[in-house]
């Protein structure tokens, strides 16, 4: 049988069974198998790990407390799809014929899924029927085996009639949407007969991911990059016009992207320019008689052979019509980029690329990296995409309830409804570049757009589908989407981003030759070229004395060193120095969402030369964040601000990862702790990679969401990311997200504690070099001067002289004194500093340090204060791979890379060497690098010290601490080749339970690692004793202890009950408070606040409420239950609800009559 008559005869097969109860599934997907070329999936098996392609694979449900349901998938590929059929499976025809319940994962009988087969075609039935067999795919496909993932794509099929196609390439399951696009998406039985429809079909079989058209857009879109860079260096370097050349170039793409959607006659621009390369005098003039047609409309003579009517145009891009000459050569570059199928052109990265070879600075990074537009998605799919697809879920729910009640028109009231509010959704980005976020929140709202318009036009009685205006008279267009962005050149390529984008989504959803009305491009400039965060009454130019304008560094630029080869500032590149009159906060559009990635400055000097201090002094008069934080946070502050007070419904940004730092968490703090009207964050992502405007992949950042009230969030972190940008594999966790973008046990939201106050401190930082002495010289004063003068000079402790070993250097320590007994006491010393010192210090900017030069920069006199009188003193590094603390002894001096602890204990030694403080300190800490810092307002301050601690366990701690710090010390002494970040390697392998290799073994002999290692496993269990806990806790149960304990141990310092370290320091007379305080462990979850909200009075907010409370429900509920959160129904009203969600798999029920999430 040849292709053409087996295709026929499968479409003859299937056509009539109209009487769709009597279709069968197996059948229906074999002949379809047969006809693509891709073998049969099988039966499915006992076992289920052999069931990667098989007919109804089951899927398990547990639930919280424990129970469990299961399902079957009619059809299931492993990483291809998942495949859902209207009618159900043969096993629900089966068990529905026998009486049997046969309850699926959703609560659903047998009968209840064989009704849905049956269906009429063309009714609102059976458009109810297909969307819930779509929702019920996609519930599916989340119950799969963690292994399995998501897969790529959702098969909807009305046996023997059509097959809806979903797709998400992104990984998540959060983005299925018709695939290819709204006009194609449903394959018809007719439909077959049309070989590229059945190659699709058979890629989703056998290679789903290379349907992906990201990749393809990517690549032409770099193609045609590349030929626009290369053409505009040509056109700067002679027109001397950066400006004139780039909008010349916007006008050109724009026109040849028209031709290729047929807004202009398909093949009418690329013939004309291949005419002028032949006559290259006339092009410029031409062109431009063009360009005035596309304005007005109307003749465009120049194009075809006897000239072609062009559409009105019009709008903002063609008001000036003005051409540059090219020469042949010029105009064939022309010619080459509009070979490309500019309708392919990935908007989401057509914008960096376009600014990049556009601009002559950064053309050189054309081949650089670019922000992948899945890395986009990440963010704008939980900030706007998210919420905007659950109020849809809540409104198909709605509209099937009243179709069950036979009120087909009020269904599509209900929608139509929707509709219009997502026509007027608006969002903003206020850093917006090149308009990348904006174009994906755009083409995801597109599509969900095309849903809403496709479920309409179903619902039609005529079943004929009509364009957006004539069902609604309104759409989502480029007007929807609001920019800021303070470089002129991305404002233009951002908003004619935007319109390309429109335009392509135009076609998408119309389908081709569904011109949209005239004008096409409309006169509306939503991309605001200005600074997102200031404004002013003024903005004045400084001048010098000879009126000639300030400048300073750009702060960007860069050169290499003509001597050294290094990148250093390029002092030619400068801006010019303004002074801002009165500056206020700049105003945001009125938005719904807002979403972007503001600039990767930072704070302190790299802002200063960034920005410059005029405009940072005027951002500190016009925002109330502090210039110590981040230049981003100033961006979340004004979101979170406008989220609280409900302007806004979310925001999301792009920070540095250094969001989870503590001059960025105080800026989150006060929105997310704040008791009333405060903020909760839905999503985040602490640690991810991204590409920056620069085109380095080589930065971190944090992805955050935010908004108003309280409510649990989805915690991502990375957990494989060999494979990005393309696969980034993420573990997830659910609850209330802190500040510092934690879940469970949050060390950082612990509060530092008055028991610990004055103790420890950072080391002394001498802020001059001439202040540290070796080598030879020190080595002739300890020899020659007096003792009474060597008092001043003590050996110098840094980081690496507690991690590797005593360098040998000392420092002179004059800070106690006054210039006039140093001259008269210490001659030699003040002679060294004046002539090593001061020279430097005559040019500092502080006073303090001009005058007083011969005292250090930072004098730590607290640190001092807790020093005097201690015998000894613990060290720690602040930076370091392994964690360890030693004693020093006076005169052994602490600069400022250690961390410094103002007791001579042992107790206080060995409880900070203990795993559980080092539990902590790891959860608390701060990274530098990969090295992990020892903070002492995080690890320190607020860590909860074991109180009450019998004396005879005290002096067991005591005395395995003192052991440990002298056998370190011994084997060092002994041995001049060893350090105790080698000891302290050694000793992490040995816990790792692997072989060491023969210098490591040395290092173990001599160095007694296992002494140290039995020291250490001491002093963990006498601590776990001391704390009254067991010694084999996991860290998460001691962190959550530790959490616990700091709490009571807060709640007790407000009464007046605190437990000083060292009393006779702190607080001299004071009395040990005597308290037996219960200890909360933290085990139970706290009870949330009951908040009854009142029951709407439309049915689709009914069902968001329903559907709202019903997710943030730990546990499954009863109807009754979930009625008492609301004030003006009962277990009646909402059950209606519950099962509506339950039929588009938004909600299932259980055998016992509860429901869950």
């Amino acid at each position: 049988m040849s292709d053409s008559d087996q295709i026929e005869s499968f479409i003859s097969e299937w056509a009539p069974t109209g009487g769709s109860e009597l279709a069968n599934t197996q059948s229906f997907v074999n002949g379809l198998c047969a006809l693509i070329g891709v073998d049969p999936p099988k039966g499915s098996r006992t076992d289920d790990t052999h069931n990667d392609y098989v007919f109804e694979r089951r899927v398990f449900q547990k639930e919280a407390d424990g129970t469990e349901s299961f399902g079957r998938i009619d059809a299931y590929k492993r990483h291809c799809f998942v495949l859902e059929a209207k009618q159900g499976s043969d096993a629900d025809r089966k068990a529905a014929e026998a009486g049997e319940d046969d309850l699926d994962i959703f609560g659903q009988t047998a009968a209840v899924r064989f009704k849905r087969g049956t269906a009429k075609r063309g009714t609102p039935t059976w458009s109810k029927a297909m969307v819930e067999a779509r929702g019920q795919a996609e519930r599916y496909a989340k119950a799969l085996p963690i292994d399995h993932g998501w897969p790529p794509f959702l098969l909807v099929t009305d046996v023997g009639h059509c097959i809806d196609v979903y797709a998400d390439f992104s990984g998540t399951g959060k983005q299925y949407t018709q695939f290819p696009d709204a006009a194609r998406f449903r394959i018809g039985l007719d439909d077959l007969r049309d070989e590229e429809v059945r190659a699709r079909l058979a890629s989703i079989w056998t290679d789903p991911l290379s349907l992906d058209p990201s990749k393809e857009a990517a690549r032409v879109t770099r193609e045609i990059a590349g030929h626009l860079a290369e053409l505009s260096k040509r056109l700067e370097k002679r027109e001397q016009n950066p400006t004139r050349v780039a909008d010349f170039l916007m006008r050109c793409l724009f026109t040849m992207f028209a031709e290729d959607v047929q807004l202009i006659p398909e093949g009418s621009f690329t013939d004309f320019l291949t005419r002028m390369q032949k006559r290259p005098e006339n092009f410029a003039p031409n062109l431009s008689s063009l360009w005035q047609a596309m304005d007005k409309g109307g003749l465009a003579g120049v194009l075809g052979e006897a000239g072609e009517t062009v559409l009105r145009f019009n709008g903002y891009l063609f008001k000036d019509t003005t051409a540059i000459d090219l020469n042949a050569d010029e105009i064939g570059l022309l010619i080459e980029a509009s070979t490309h199928k500019w309708n392919h052109v990935e908007p989401a990265i057509f914008g960096t690329l376009l600014e990049r070879a556009l601009d002559g600075k950064e053309r050189a990074k054309l081949g650089a990296h670019y922000t992948p537009r899945a890395y986009v998605e990440r963010l704008v799919m939980p900030t706007i995409m998210e919420p905007l697809r659950a109020d849809w879920a809540g409104v198909q729910a709605a509209a099937g309830q009243l179709i069950d009640q036979g009120k087909p028109d009020e269904a599509r009231a209900v929608i139509e409804k929707f509709h219009a509010q997502l026509a007027q959704t608006k969002v903003l980005d206020p850093a917006c570049g090149t308009g990348n976020f904006l174009y994906v929140a755009l083409a995801r709202m597109k599509e969900l757009e095309g849903e809403v318009i496709g479920r309409l036009a179903e619902l039609e009685p005529d079943g004929e589908k009509q364009t957006v205006a004539e069902l609604s008279g309104h759409t989502i267009t480029p007007e929807n989407f609001l920019g800021i962005e303070i470089n002129p050149r991305a404002a233009a390529i951002a908003q004619l981003v935007l319109w390309i984008g429109y335009l392509q989504w135009h076609f998408r959803v119309n389908g081709e030759g569904k011109v949209p009305p005239e004008p096409v491009l409309r006169d509306v400039k939503t991309i605001e070229n200005r600074d997102a965060l200031i404004d002013c009454e003024q903005k004045v130019l400084e001048r010098d004395e000879h009126g000639k304008p300030l400048t300073r560094w750009d702060g960007e630029t860069k050169k290499k060193h003509p001597v050294t080869g290094k990148e250093v500032p390029d002092q030619d590149a400068r801006v010019e120095v303004y002074r801002y009159v009165k500056p206020r906060q700049a105003k945001w559009p009125k938005s719904d969402f807002i979403v972007g990635n503001p600039p990767f400055i930072g704070k302190g000097k790299r802002a200063v030369e960034y920005l410059g201090r005029p405009y940072l002094t005027a951002l500190k008069s016009a925002s109330k964040v502090k210039l110590s934080a981040d230049y981003v946070m100033h961006w979340w502050d004004r979101a979170a601000n406008l989220a609280r007070t409900k302007q806004i419904r979310r925001f999301g940004f792009i920070t540095s990862a250094t969001i989870t730092q503590q001059f960025n968490t105080k800026v989150l703090r006060p929105h997310v702790e704040a008791t009333k009207g405060g903020l909760s964050i839905p999503y985040a992502i602490a640690d991810h990679p991204w590409v920056d405007e620069k085109g380095s992949a080589a930065v971190r950042i944090a992805m955050t969401v935010g908004t108003a009230g309280k409510a649990d969030g989805r915690l991502l972190q990375i957990v494989d990311e060999r494979d990005a940008p393309n696969i980034i594999l993420f573990s997830e966790k659910s609850g209330p997200i802190s500040a510092t973008l934690n879940i469970s046990n949050d060390v950082k939201s612990a509060k530092p504690l008055k028991s610990n106050d004055g103790i420890c401190s950072p080391g002394i930082k001498t802020f001059g070099a001439g202040f540290i002495i070796g080598g030879k010289h020190a080595e002739n004063w300890l020899a020659q001067l007096p003792a009474q003068e060597l008092g001043v000079l003590k050996p110098y402790y840094g980081g690496k002289d507690i991690t590797d070993r005593w360098k040998g250097k000392y420092v002179i320590d004059v800070d106690h004194l006054e210039e006039d007994v140093l001259r008269r006491d210490y001659p030699t010393f003040y002679s060294h500093i004046f002539n090593h010192v001061k020279p430097e210090r005559d040019e500092n900017n502080e006073d303090s340090r001009r005058l007083q030069w011969w005292k250090f920069g930072r004098r730590n006199t607290e640190l001092r204060g807790a020093l005097a009188g201690c015998e000894r003193f613990i060290v720690t590094t602040e930076t370091a791979k392994h964690r360890f603390f030693v004693f020093l002894e006076p005169p052994q001096f602490p600069e400022g890379g250690l961390v410094v602890v103002g007791s001579s204990d042992a107790f206080i030694l060995g409880t900070l060497s203990s795993k559980i403080h080092l539990v902590w300190m790891q959860r608390a800490k701060g990274a530098l690098e990969t090295r992990p810092r020892y903070n002492k307002q995080r690890c320190f301050d607020p860590f909860p010290f074991p109180a009450d601690v019998p004396n005879a366990l005290k002096d067991r701690i005591r005395a395995e601490a003192e052991a440990l710090d002298a056998l370190r010390k011994q084997v060092l002494a002994a041995h001049d080749d060893l350090a105790l970040t080698g000891l302290y390697n050694v000793l992490e392998a040995l816990k790792a339970g692997r072989a060491l290799t023969d210098k490591e073994r040395d290092i173990h002999d001599r160095g007694l690692v296992t002494l140290i290692r039995q020291h250490h496993d001491s002093i963990d269990s006498a601590v776990a004793e001391a704390y009254g806990w067991p010694a084999d806790l996991s860290d998460e149960d001691i962190l959550a202890r530790l959490v616990a304990l700091n709490k009571t141990r807060a709640a007790e310092e407000a009464k007046g009950q605190i437990r000083w370290l060292r009393p006779e320091f702190q607080a001299p007379g004071a009395e040990a408070p005597k308290v037996n305080a219960t200890l909360d462990l933290g085990d139970m979850p706290a009870a949330a606040t009951a908040t009854i909200v009142p029951w709407p009075k439309t049915l689709a907010e009914q069902v968001s409420t329903v559907a709202s409370i019903l997710a943030s429900s730990q546990t499954p509920q009863f109807p009754n239950e979930i009625a008492r959160a609301i004030k003006g129904t009962n277990a009646k009203g909402v059950t209606p609800v519950l099962d509506a969600l339950t039929a588009i798999g938004q909600a299932r029920k259980l055998a016992d009559g509860r429901y869950a999430a």
